[in-house]
Order: C-alpha cells, then sequence, then structure tokens
C-alpha cells in the first residue's frame, strides 16, 4: 500500500511559490522507494496466536509491467481525511468505479482517494498528482482478490470549470490459483515417532484449507494459517507456532505458489490440578468430575469436556480450565476457576405436550445434604395424564466416575382405559462419561390397577402386581453434536432379572434395545430409530405394569395417543404386553432463506410399532407425517401433524429437546 508522509508537509507546500515546491516534489520523489517488479521472498517468525494471525508475505514474480514509481503526497491536516469509509459532507469530486461487483465492492469500500475528497481547496495539479498515485493503491487491493495481473484506467472527467469526476475502470484479469502447497514442520512433531504425531501431521496436510485449484485470496491464505495452527495447537502442542510462511505469485501464469513451517514446540503432558474457587464443597469433587490424569498428553478438547462437565454438573456456575504454554512441559499444571452455585435453588416449571397438555412443576434441589454430603433432587409434577411426585439422591462420584444413589417415586397413569399408580425404589450405582452411561441397581416396583367405570380387566392382564429385580442399563452416544446433531448414532441397552412378590412368586427377565442412526444428506439428513423390548416369564406371573409395555405417542409412534398401543382384551380395554418393537424413519431437511439454512426444518415421517403378549403376534401399526423443527435456545421443537393409519385419524404432536 502507498504510505502518506507527514500532513504538515503537504499543506506548507501549496503556499510555497512554484520553484519551491518543484523543489520539494523531486525531493519526496527521491525519498520514495520504488517497488522492484521481483522482489525476494521475505518470511514470517514468531506470529501471533491463531486469532491474530498477521498476514503472510506476497511475492510477485514474473511481473509483465511494473506500476509506476510512487511519489508520496503528505497526508492533509488531521481532520481534514477521514476512513476510506467515510462520507464527507462536503466533498472536492466525485468517484466512479467501472469493474465486477466483487472488486467495485473491495475499491468502493477501500479506496485511498477516497479520503482526500474531503480536501475541499485541491488545485488541479494536485488532484492530477493524486490520481497517479491511486493507481498503485488499486493495483495491492485488487491483488488481496487474487488478480495479479489486472488493466487499470484511473482518469478524470469533466471539464476545468466543472466538478470533477475521478473514473476508476478496472478489469482484473485472470483469477490466480493454487499451484502447490508445502507444509512442513520443525520441532517435536516432526521428530516424534509417536504415532499420533505422525496422524495430526497428515491431518494438518488433510485438512488444509487451499489445496491446488483453489482460488487464491488474501482472507483465504489468512484463513488456512489460522486454521492450520489451530490444528497443532488443538492437541499436544499449545505452544505451536507458525514459523515460516510464504506466497509466491506467479503472474503471467495467474498461479500461486504456497509454502509454510509449523513449529510445534515440545510435547505437554498435563500435571497437578490447581483449583480456585472452592468453599462450600468437597475439594475432591473437582478433579473427580474433570477427569483430567496427570500424566496424560495435552488435548483441548478433553480440556473443554472437562469444563463441560463441571459446568453442567449443577454444582458450579462457571468453570474454566487453563493450560499455561509458558509452564513446564512435562508437568503442565492445569488450572481450574470454579464459581459455586448456591447450595439450594428451587425451581418453578410449566410446559405443555399434546400427549398430557398442560403442566407445572416445582423441583427443589439441595447439593450438599447435612451429615452425608450428598445431593439431594426433589420434584413434584402436576398434569393430567402422569402427575409424579419423586426424590434422588446421589453422591458425589469416586476416582473411576462412580456414584451411588437412591430413588423413590410415585406415580399415577391415565391412559383413558386404564389408572396405574405405581411406586418405585432403587439403590444403585451409576456411572456417567463422556459417551457412555451404565447403571447397576436394585429396584422395587409396585402397580396398583384399575379400569375405568364400565370396564373389567383382570389383575393379570391389567399389569397389577409388584415386583424386585436387579439391572444393568448401558447407553452409549456418539452423535457429533446435542443437542442437534446432523450424524452419528446412539445405542442402548437393557438387562434385568427378577422375582415378583405376593402369594405366587414368579421368576422374570427383561431386556431392551433401542438405537438411533443419523445420516447425513447433501440436503439435510436421514434418521432411523429402532427399539424392541421382551419380558420373558410364566404366563400366570403378575408382572406389574410398570415393568410391561405399551407405546404411542409424541416420542414413538406418531399418529396415536399416549400408550394408544397395547394389547386388545376382550372387553375393549388396551392393556400392557410382554413384547414391543417400534421403529421410525425420518427425512429431516432444512428450509432456506436466500439459499441459506435457516434455524427451521421440514420433516417427513413414517412410524410403526406394535405390542402382543407373543413375538409372533406382533403387528405394526402405522403413523405417517410431517412436521417441523425449529432450533430453539433449549433443544429442538418439534411440530408433527401424523396420521394413524390404523384409527384413520390425525393427531398434533408437540415435544421440545433431544433426548437419548
Amino acid at each position: 500500500m502507498t504510505h502518506f508522509r507527514s500532513c504538515l508537509a503537504w499543506r506548507v507546500a501549496r503556499n510555497l511559490p512554484a520553484a519551491a515546491l518543484a523543489l520539494l516534489l523531486a525531493c519526496a520523489a527521491v525519498a520514495q522507494p520504488v517497488a522492484p517488479a521481483a522482489p525476494s521472498a521475505p518470511s514470517d517468525s514468531s506470529p501471533p496466536p491463531p486469532s491474530a494471525t498477521n498476514p503472510a508475505p506476497i511475492t510477485q514474480t514474473n511481473v509483465p509491467a511494473p506500476p509506476m514509481a510512487s511519489v508520496a503526497p503528505p497526508a492533509t491536516p488531521a481532520g481534514a481525511v477521514g476512513p476510506t469509509q467515510a462520507e464527507p459532507e462536503v466533498t472536492a469530486f466525485d468517484i466512479e468505479v467501472k469493474a465486477p461487483p466483487e472488486v467495485r465492492s473491495l475499491l468502493e469500500r477501500h479506496l485511498e482517494l477516497r479520503r482526500y475528497r474531503a480536501v475541499t481547496d485541491l488545485d488541479d495539479a494536485e488532484l492530477a498528482r493524486l490520481v497517479v498515485l491511486a493507481e498503485r493503491n488499486v493495483r495491492n487491493l485488487v491483488g488481496t482478490l487474487g488478480y495479479f495481473s489486472p488493466t487499470i484506467s484511473i482518469v478524470r472527467e469533466g471539464a476545468t470549470s466543472q466538478r470533477p469526476t475521478i473514473v476508476v475502470a478496472v478489469d482484473p484479469g485472470e483469477l490466480t490459483r493454487i499451484r502447490t502447497v508445502a507444509i512442513g514442520f520443525s520441532g517435536d512433531i516432526a521428530q516424534s515417532p509417536d504415532a499420533d504425531a505422525a496422524g495430526q501431521r497428515e491431518g494438518i496436510r488433510r485438512n488444509w484449507r487451499l489445496p491446488p485449484g483453489q482460488r487464491f485470496t488474501q482472507d483465504n491464505w489468512d484463513g488456512a494459517k489460522t486454521q492450520a495452527l489451530r490444528d497443532l495447537v488443538a492437541r499436544r502442542y499449545p505452544a505451536g507456532r507458525l514459523e515460516t510462511s510464504l506466497a509466491d505469485i506467479d503472474a503471467p501464469a495467474a498461479s500461486a505458489d504456497l509454502s509454510l513451517t509449523l513449529d510445534s514446540g515440545p510435547l505437554y503432558r498435563l500435571g497437578p490440578m490447581q483449583v480456585t474457587g472452592i468453599q462450600r464443597y468437597d475439594p475432591e469433587l473437582v478433579p473427580r468430575l474433570a477427569r483430567l490424569a496427570p500424566g496424560s498428553v495435552y488435548d483441548q478438547n478433553s480440556l473443554l469436556e472437562a469444563q463441560q462437565r463441571l459446568a453442567s454438573s449443577g454444582y458450579f456456575d462457571s468453570a474454566t480450565i487453563l493450560v499455561d504454554p509458558d509452564s513446564d512441559p512435562q508437568a503442565a499444571p492445569v488450572q481450574v476457576t470454579v464459581r459455586e452455585a448456591l447450595l439450594q435453588k428451587v425451581v418453578l416449571g410449566v410446559g405443555i405436550t399434546t400427549d398430557s397438555g398442560p403442566r407445572a412443576s416445582v423441583e427443589h434441589t439441595h447439593h450438599r445434604v447435612p451429615g452425608i454430603g450428598w445431593r439431594a433432587v426433589t420434584k413434584l409434577q402436576i398434569e393430567r395424564k402422569s402427575p409424579f411426585a419423586q426424590t434422588e439422591w446421589t453422591d458425589i462420584p469416586d476416582d473411576d466416575g462412580w456414584r451411588w444413589g437412591f430413588l423413590g417415586r410415585a406415580e399415577r397413569l391415565d391412559d383413558d382405559e386404564l389408572i396405574t399408580r405405581a411406586q418405585r425404589l432403587r439403590f444403585g450405582k451409576s456411572q456417567a462419561g463422556d459417551r457412555i452411561d451404565r447403571n447397576v441397581y436394585l429396584q422395587y416396583d409396585r402397580a396398583s390397577v384399575q379400569a375405568l367405570p364400565g370396564s373389567t380387566i383382570s389383575a393379570s392382564d391389567s399389569g397389577d402386581g409388584s415386583a424386585i429385580s436387579g439391572n444393568y442399563v448401558w447407553t452409549g452416544r456418539y452423535f457429533d453434536s446435542t443437542p442437534f446433531p446432523s450424524k452419528g448414532y446412539g445405542l442402548g441397552a437393557e438387562l434385568g432379572g427378577g422375582v415378583t412378590l405376593g402369594t405366587d412368586r414368579k421368576p422374570f427377565v427383561r431386556t431392551a434395545v433401542r438405537w438411533l442412526g443419523i445420516q447425513s444428506l447433501t440436503r439435510g439428513r436421514i434418521a432411523l430409530r429402532a427399539e424392541a423390548a421382551a419380558v420373558v416369564a410364566a404366563d400366570s406371573a403378575r408382572i406389574p405394569g410398570t415393568l410391561l409395555f405399551r407405546t404411542g405417542g409424541d416420542s414413538t409412534v406418531r399418529g396415536y395417543g399416549y400408550r394408544d398401543i397395547g394389547i386388545q382384551r376382550a372387553n375393549g380395554v388396551t392393556g400392557p404386553g410382554r413384547y414391543m418393537a417400534v421403529g421410525s424413519v425420518e427425512w429431516q431437511r432444512p428450509m432456506l432463506k436466500n439459499g441459506l439454512p435457516t434455524e427451521w426444518e421440514n420433516t417427513f415421517f413414517i412410524d410403526a410399532g406394535s405390542v402382543a403378549e407373543r413375538p409372533k403376534d406382533l403387528k405394526p401399526q402405522v403413523g405417517i407425517g410431517t412436521g417441523v423443527r425449529w432450533r430453539s435456545p433449549i433443544g429442538p421443537l418439534q411440530i408433527d401433524l401424523a396420521y394413524g393409519v390404523q384409527p384413520k385419524k390425525f393427531r398434533l404432536h408437540m415435544s421440545v429437546g433431544f433426548v437419548f
């Protein structure tokens, strides 16, 4: 870019005699260096972090015609010119840019000539000099877009006595594209025999954003270097830096040869954890939730996941985890700063679903119950279909992430045919990992079922009974993100066994498997869902209804009411069954505005589900429909209109959130 000199010299020169003015301009011409046609290739050293990477040098070789030597005019007095984007109230001349839209937009925003429109007493000679000097500024600006052989014409139009118009006409010429890319490494990443280091090198090269054939622009060049440096410092090497970088431009060939060297510095391993902000909770809580083992290799994603675990645990309102790149690479201290949540809190909630209608809830949390130090969460929810009261107490996790827990729950389920009053007690251990959750527990279930007036059903058919069981639950989540996944899958499995209680005790086995897979498409994605469950026991065993199966509703088979799909008994009452199968196919595609995706999506789906007493009696009941999704701040909002093929009715379904 042209550099303008002292504003004082410019204004003084206008008051000098003509001979003195000529002498001053000649001196300025000698003082201003002339850019060579093919400068040597300088290199960057010690650039700032990725968020503030400086542009790398660009050399231009084989330039057909070097630009005119610059004679820089001194800048005008302070206050007389403004930013290139500024529009002064009074202007000395007009500027018209004739160029393709992309080039015209850039020049209209950043052309240096615009700054001098505010100097209203320019004479014709001074204006002519500015026109000559503007050519280099235009060439430099156009070069940032990848055009290094432009044809530039800058002329003044209008008679001497009229308001002048400076016409800047630019034919940008052929677009410059990447010809070769050379990415080198120094430091530990270049010398380490570790397969992880080799994989990181290949990953940086594979993810390079300016491969051969791509368009060269200054923004693209800066962005590609920034991303390469981010990939370097994300794992193993937080002190990594961009050592050198060079873009060598061959203007006649419209090609660019890129080279850069990334210096990784030493390999970093995590050291001891330094925690600040703990006052009311057990000091062991932070390292047990963070799960950052001393000696493990530095990984930025691991730090972010640990930070998220702390922030979402409920014990802390905020958490920050840092590793100082200037610390000891062999044992870099992990600096954790937390802000504790209130010891107790009360949350009031309201909501609505098409299955259960409006609901209201109150939830009380005590993060450290006196005497035992456990967390207690007690919730009361009032709604028409399934009101409940529940309390859950959990210990802080141990070094492996396992924690003891106790749950007590009482609920009332009304499915318009049967009213089930159920109680549940559970005691066991659970482990919540980054992707995998495990739960091992003993459970007592009791269900008291009665039919609505005018209906009769036997206790064994309705699910009236009680049981005790031992259970193991495993859930794995492998989605790219939550709560808005675009690809990945989730898998859950349950296995339990127990015995019914009462006068006639019978053993039973209960198992369930569920799966959700999301596959990306060119536009949108396909979501596939499947679930199967079974209770194996003697026909005479009185299994509690809470351990049996019914389906239908917002999150299972749309087009049917809540728990509408079950066993049709002889008297017309729908009861629970011992076998269940559910499946769904859904096409989710974004809604576009001006060709770009919005926060809304449109869906088309087919659901099917069945409940039976024997596997051979499973006959699918189908629902089809369409709906919309909104990426709301609290999770996906789903509104679906579904048609139940068997009942031949339309039903509206609404729900919020992504749960697996």
